[in-house]
């Protein structure tokens, strides 16, 4: 058996989305929002909360008969990570070749592609 990673899966992500979105939420909550998307059960609502808690991105607190969950950690500082860990992963930890291949791809618009000029004129 493997052990847990702290990297989140893409139903996890799509949990903490959720939450951050509406800053507090019950397992209900999130259940009815995911059930809107598509077919899933409560109790797989509520374990994968649960896990996201012991992961250390949700905290929870007891509210008359539920507990009420909210992010421990913000929506950036988790995408950042993200974002981080796949450049590692895939890229050898050089941002660099992300960049050329979203650039080289033509999915950025010219508008994009100014922000990103921009932003790395800001930065130097």
């Amino acid at each position: 058996m493997r052990p847990k990673s702290s990297t989140l899966t893409p139903q996890e992500l799509e949990i903490m989305k959720i939450v951050w979105q509406r800053q507090t939420a019950t397992v209900r909550d999130v259940y009815e929002a995911l059930r809107a998307r598509r077919k899933i059960a409560y109790t797989t609502a509520m374990t994968m909360m649960n896990i996201l808690e012991e992961k250390g991105y949700l905290r929870k607190r007891g509210e008359q008969r539920a507990y009420v969950y909210q992010a421990a950690r913000p929506q950036k500082q988790v995408i950042r990570s993200m974002v981080r860990e796949f450049i590692n992963r895939v890229f050898d930890g050089s941002a660099e070749p992300l960049l050329v291949h979203l650039v080289k791809d033509r999915r950025l618009s010219e508008k994009e592609r100014q922000e990103i000029a921009r932003l790395i004129r800001e930065s130097s």
